[in-house]
């Protein structure tokens, strides 16, 4: 087996993918067939990121008013703009494990879900267990530390101390002028990623931390780069890279648009001396994805480098709905959304309507 087809295994198989296939089933039970999704029709792809977004008022949906699932964030359509809701809850190994850092990401990966659409955040609240005051103690302390130095204050929530172990979850509000989505690319996009290279792996885990010890104002200002780009008409689509790492990202972003895209590992990001298939599979904490039309490309790798943020175009978006990966003249099919989708949000496709 060729080291391209090892590392596509590697990701195919891997916990990243694994905890996102988990996604399919909410939404099956959550919605049924009538999740809100956006829809794709051939005679009409110029429409295609209005209809995302539009508020469905036929009776045949049964989610009146709600906006395609898939997103980092839900986004309401409100006045102007959008309120931009979303959440993230903690596995219990590592709010155990790691309780400040835990508490930290509360609020860091909520921020980031937030910018990742095109938003800033307004405010966070937090719900949190915990066997008595001392154990929640360090949860508190990271979720303080972030909220300070991001500038997002906590505004509320819930707590129990009488709990049988630690456990938190955090949710964010925030507002859009303009989104960024991952229902927005289209085929023919170069693929970016911009990912701040500044920092280390919290060992013994695959968590790149960039934020931790770095300036405050350095970091509020590094995240504003993505709503002024979606303001400034460089960008529509973009997608913080999670758990899934850079690849499993954007076969994310890829379901949700209905395409395909091929991958060239090489160009991704990444530090010396940091081996590759560890690099792909990480959470960092400042990585995005970005589809963006060619002639934009330099302008948006520009906005990213000036900020001593590492950008590259990585790939190219097509119609194929398949994902692959390349390395030199080599190919590999890590994904075939035609054959299996990965969370169940992508576009409804004309034979679906």
């Amino acid at each position: 087996m060729s080291a391209l087809a090892e590392l596509t295994l590697s990701i195919r198989q891997g916990l990243g993918l694994a905890h996102k296939r988990d996604i399919a089933e909410v939404v099956e039970r959550l919605y049924g067939s009538h999740a809100p999704r956006g829809n794709l029709t051939p005679d009409a792809p110029a429409s295609r990121t209005a209809k995302r977004f539009s508020l469905h008022s036929d009776a045949e949906h049964r989610n009146d008013g709600l906006t395609p699932v898939g997103d980092d964030c839900a986004a309401i359509p409100d006045g102007d703009g959008y309120l931009l809701l979303a959440t993230e809850g903690y596995l219990n190994d590592f709010v155990a494990s790691q309780p400040w850092f835990a508490g930290y990401c509360g609020v860091m990966v909520n921020v980031s879900d937030i910018y990742a659409m095109g938003g800033r955040p307004i405010a966070v609240v937090d719900a949190l267990w915990s066997d008595g005051a001392n154990q929640a103690k360090p949860i508190l302390e990271g979720l303080a530390t972030a909220a300070q130095i991001y500038g997002v204050p906590v505004v509320g929530g819930h707590s129990n101390l009488r709990n049988d172990r630690p456990q938190l979850s955090v949710a964010i509000l925030g507002r859009a002028k303009q989104l960024l989505s991952s229902f927005a690319a289209k085929p023919g996009q170069q693929l970016l990623a911009a990912i701040d290279l500044r920092g280390h792996f919290r060992e013994p885990f695959i968590w790149w931390d960039a934020s931790t010890g770095a300036p405050p104002e350095r970091l509020r200002q590094d995240l504003e780069i993505l709503p002024t780009l979606a303001e400034n008409g460089l960008c529509a689509s973009a997608k913080d890279i999670s758990n899934a790492g850079v690849v499993g990202t954007l076969l994310m972003l890829l379901e949700c648009s209905g395409l395909g895209a091929v991958i060239d590992i090489d160009a991704i990001p990444r530090p010396e001396a940091i081996e590759m298939e560890r690099w792909l599979c990480c959470f960092p904490s400042f990585g995005f994805v970005l589809a963006v039309d060619s002639e934009n490309s330099t302008a948006v790798i520009k906005r990213f480098s000036q900020r001593g943020i590492a950008c590259a175009a990585i790939g190219l978006t097509d119609a194929s709905r398949k994902i692959r990966l390349a390395l030199g003249d080599e190919r590999q099919t890590l994904w075939d959304l035609d054959e299996q989708p990965l969370t169940g949000c992508g576009l409804i496709t004309a034979s679906e309507v």
